[in-house]
């Protein structure tokens, strides 16, 4: 028996591929299919629910990325072996540059704001910030013991 007339009639109906049609093959039901010569015969195939059905639709798992992305969020699955790009293209150099200066100049002000440096004191340790001269905030304190300013541990 041909049912490419139901195939393609249900296809329309359903909104997807003739190959996502699913036609019982039980023998009580061929005499409906081999009667259904209009779209209202298919329609009414369809209705029934147990004739002609439209198959799910097939996709990509997505439970191994989400399982991969949470191993991720956790730090892992970041080693040598899974880093695309140079280092200063994963963390850019101005990046942290940025981070660096700011933390440098907020202590700058915290010391200032304390009576621990004066202000030329402050211009002239901004300034050489600025130039970069400090890699961390611990070493702008180191310096700044050294050069007789603080006294004692940070803070």
């Amino acid at each position: 028996m041909d049912l490419k007339f139901v195939r393609r009639v249900a296809a329309d109906i359903l909104k997807c591929g003739e190959n996502r049609v699913w036609i019982t093959a039980d023998p009580a039901r061929q005499d409906d299919l081999a009667e259904a010569i209009t779209r209202e015969n298919v329609r009414k195939l369809i209705d029934r629910g147990d004739t002609v059905l439209k198959r799910p639709a097939i996709g990509v798992s997505r439970g191994r990325a989400k399982a991969r992305a949470a191993q991720r969020a956790k730090g892992r699955r970041r080693g040598v072996g899974s880093r695309e790009g140079a280092t200063n293209a994963r963390f850019p150099r101005k990046r942290r540059w940025i981070l660096r200066i700011r933390a440098i100049r907020v202590r700058l002000r915290e010391l200032k704001a304390q009576g621990k440096l004066d202000v030329s004191t402050y211009r002239k340790f901004y300034s050489q910030a600025k130039g970069g001269m400090f890699h961390s905030r611990a070493h702008l304190e180191q310096q700044l013991r050294a050069a007789g300013y603080l006294k004692g541990g940070t803070r």
